[in-house]
């Protein structure tokens, strides 16, 4: 799993898009399509080389009931893995 302080950031060539046909957000990558609930598209637009995971999910709690670290450092290691994200540290 991620590490809280690891700071994620959008990939070159991945973009975040609303996709009006699906009525919903949506990652945009060479590979393929990623669908995204709202709060994925709310950590997906925190993912901007500043923000660290912990930082992430302090700021989701705000505004989401539920939002736990551990949840979006999973969500932030499943992005990885669908080479969506890059980390650093």
């Amino acid at each position: 799993m991620t590490a809280l302080t690891a700071v994620p950031r959008l990939r070159r060539g991945v973009r975040t898009a609303y996709d009006e046909t699906r009525e919903s957000h949506v990652v945009l990558f060479p590979e393929g399509v990623l669908v995204l609930n709202e709060t994925a598209a709310a950590v997906v637009g925190l993912c901007d080389g500043r923000t660290s995971v912990a930082g992430i999910a302090r700021r989701l709690a705000e505004q989401f009931d539920g939002v736990r670290a551990d949840d979006v450092a999973e969500l932030v290691t499943r992005l990885v893995a669908r080479r969506v994200v890059d980390v650093d540290g």
